[in-house]
């Protein structure tokens, strides 16, 4: 238990150690009751991120539940892998041999929308561009020489600087036309719902506290309206 928690405790320090550059964010509000947004950002999530990143402490189950999905179309459209639906969402990847790719175990997710906020994952995502000084080819405008390949590139397209030369500071990111199969406000929505499904799933028992608590607010409006009645009551004769 010890361990674990010091895991977790390292986990943002680990993986986030790199200079972060002073990029103007994008705003993002999560909608954890938009199920059809969570259920494109889960499977943009198995197409595109579990076979590097897992989710180990959430369960394909759970998950599939939560967002209103069918066990059988789960099974069939997004367990990947000869994992059965009450298993935890491990990525396949050996420990080993993503050591030798990308220099370091590419770090577990389940967290990350609590170790970094989903403003910071919405507009690392989008910002990937072309650097052929890296070794991967790209580097990113929220996480500076960050060690991943881009790997939404087919979706999203080339992208690359476009800022005057000399310039010191580059704000600007432009996407080659045509390089991408989805047009620039489908790319966004498509990032939308992969950060939105970060944000759920790094507290699944939201759900469960939002619905517990309109019952909660109800039965309290009640017992007021009960308790100000029989206040009334015991003080009408004093008066």
């Amino acid at each position: 238990m010890k361990g674990l928690l010091t895991a977790l405790l390292m986990l943002p320090v680990l993986a986030f150690s790199a200079e972060e550059d002073d990029w103007p964010m994008a705003e993002f509000a999560p909608d954890v009751e938009n199920l059809p947004s969570l259920q494109k950002g889960f499977r943009l999530y198995v197409n595109y991120c579990l076979g590097c990143h897992g989710l180990k402490y959430q369960r394909y189950e759970r998950t599939a539940d939560d967002l209103g999905i069918p066990h059988d179309i789960a099974l069939e459209s997004l367990v990947l892998s000869d994992q059965k639906i009450g298993e935890l969402m491990t990525s396949s990847m050996p420990t080993e041999q993503a050591k030798k790719w990308f220099g370091a175990d590419p770090p577990d997710l389940t967290l990350i929308a609590r170790a970094r906020d989903a403003e910071w994952i919405y507009n690392y995502l989008k910002t990937f561009y072309v650097d052929e000084s890296r070794s991967f080819g790209v580097n990113n405008k929220v996480f500076e020489n960050v060690g991943m390949p881009n790997v939404l590139a087919g979706l999203q397209g080339v992208q690359r600087e476009a800022c005057a030369p000399g310039t010191e500071k580059c704000y600007e990111l432009s996407v080659d036309e045509g390089s991408g199969t989805y047009s620039r406000e489908q790319f966004d929505m498509a990032i939308y719902d992969l950060t939105n499904f970060l944000y759920y799933v790094g507290d699944p028992s939201r759900f469960e506290r939002q619905r517990i608590g309109v019952y909660v607010l109800l039965f309290l409006i009640v017992l007021g309206c009960f308790t100000f009645l029989l206040n009334r009551e015991y003080w009408k004769d004093i008066h």
